[in-house]
């Protein structure tokens, strides 16, 4: 059977200050900030049709989730140059991991939002 589904479109991240990280989304990880409005920003990933929506909440939750107690990240970026991005992300103060390799020769790290959503990125 074929599937009906055709892309994924968009995923939503539970934040706490909007404001905040929408600009931090647009300033520091260099992604085009479409529209924001109380409940919500629209942040557009590169040139594909594939979207983060910002949604604004009080409550203490993250888009994250714990394996064994231990963060686990749900969404994964892609970078070629993965020491010049975490340095960067280090010069704007934003909370990241060392740059860590699998059995594959995949190198990755970890880094968080200013909600603390704890985010990967490889190459």
């Amino acid at each position: 059977m074929k599937s009906f589904i055709e892309q994924v479109h968009y995923i939503r991240l539970p934040v706490k200050d909007l404001e905040l990280s929408a600009q931090w989304y647009r300033d520091v990880l260099g992604l085009q900030l479409l529209n924001i409005t109380e409940e919500r920003a629209v942040i557009k990933v590169n040139e594909g049709s594939f979207l983060l929506i910002l949604v604004s909440t009080g409550d203490e939750t993250y888009a994250h989730f714990t394996i064994d107690n231990e963060e686990a990240f749900s969404i994964g970026f892609t970078s070629p140059k993965l020491s010049t991005f975490l340095q960067h992300l280090m010069d704007n103060q934003v909370k990241v991991e060392d740059i860590l390799k699998d059995d594959d020769g995949h190198a990755y790290f970890y880094f968080y939002d200013p909600t603390g959503n704890k985010l990967q990125v490889h190459w």
